[in-house]
């Protein structure tokens, strides 16, 4: 996978390339339909983004946002056929540069593009300055090409995008983020030890914390989650919240993985969000919150042998 963290000295094979680019979290029908529109026969197709993202850099103190980690995205935009992912680093240098700029310093000069895609509300240069059109300006000036993709439409023909896919998390629908998605929405990171208490009452949980990832509306959902990189996906139940009945704590994501009995501290875990049971909800007692954790056990079994 060619990665490269920045715009700055690239070597000769990383320049010319046909790019696609926008900020890609999620990569939604959206996303792909833009990176369709890099693709030419005369030159490689890369992709550009912006890390972090101009939003974390805006406003550093907004809930977490991000659909895809980093490297789950590039692995992502790698897949459908990119040769190369520039993660442009964006700092102040870079928000201060107006439109003409960023096109002259970064496409230009930098990337030494041949062809730039992007969606029809790309905004881009010092306070949004730079729209699409601009962009088909500025490149005749800079001597590349510029293709500008129209609305695609999701879902109950919604536009495709990461806000509306968010907005699905955040309301405990992850089967309508995943039809704006493609796939199940996936969280991901190192399992860690929590209290270990599950152990003392049958579920045994693999605990990771999604950090920089968007947290979707607490709760019990049916899941499928492997180790990653293993390719075998396992049913399971998981909990997402700060639970309420022995005592809060930041929000983690807690897996039960169905008939799976291995120390996994330390391993990288993927878990899939298939469809929301219930609210995290305060019990009476550690033996009801038990007696629902069977019922909540049997629910996602039927749910997920069902789907297959």
């Amino acid at each position: 996978m060619a990665v490269h963290a920045d715009y700055r000295n690239l070597p000769a094979s990383a320049r010319g390339y046909s790019v696609a680019l926008g900020n890609f979290d999620g990569v939604h029908p959206g996303h792909r339909a833009v990176i369709d529109a890099a693709r030419v026969e005369a030159h490689p197709l890369g992709v550009a983004t912006f890390e972090p993202p101009p939003r974390a850099f805006f406003r550093p103190n907004d809930p977490p946002f991000r659909l895809y980690r980093p490297a789950r995205r590039n692995a992502r935009l790698i897949g459908l056929g990119a040769k190369a992912v520039f993660e442009l680093p964006f700092n102040g240098q870079m928000a201060s540069m107006t439109d003409e700029e960023f096109c002259r310093h970064v496409l230009h000069e930098g990337l030494g593009v041949s062809h730039v895609a992007v969606g029809f509300d790309f905004r881009f240069g010092r306070g949004r300055m730079g729209d699409a059109d601009r962009l088909s300006s500025l490149g005749r000036s800079f001597g590349f090409d510029v293709t500008v993709v129209e609305k695609v439409e999701g879902p109950e023909a919604i536009k495709a995008s990461s806000t509306a896919i968010r907005e699905a998390l955040i309301a405990g629908e992850p089967q309508r983020a995943a039809e704006m998605l493609g796939h199940d929405w996936i969280a991901d990171g190192h399992v860690e030890k929590g209290e270990q208490r599950g152990r003392t009452i049958g579920f045994p949980t693999a605990n990771i914390r999604l950090g920089s990832l968007i947290h979707p509306r607490h709760g019990v959902y049916a899941v499928r989650a492997r180790i990653a990189g293993t390719g075998d996906w396992l049913d399971g139940v998981a909990n997402f919240g700060r639970t309420p009945t022995t005592g809060l704590r930041d929000p983690l994501l807690e897996t039960y993985i169905f008939d799976f009995d291995r120390d996994i501290y330390g391993q990288y875990l993927e878990v899939a969000l298939v469809r929301f049971q219930r609210p995290e909800a305060h019990f009476p007692s550690l033996d009801d919150m038990v007696e629902q954790m069977h019922r909540d056990k049997e629910e996602a079994r039927r749910h997920l042998s069902a789907g297959r």
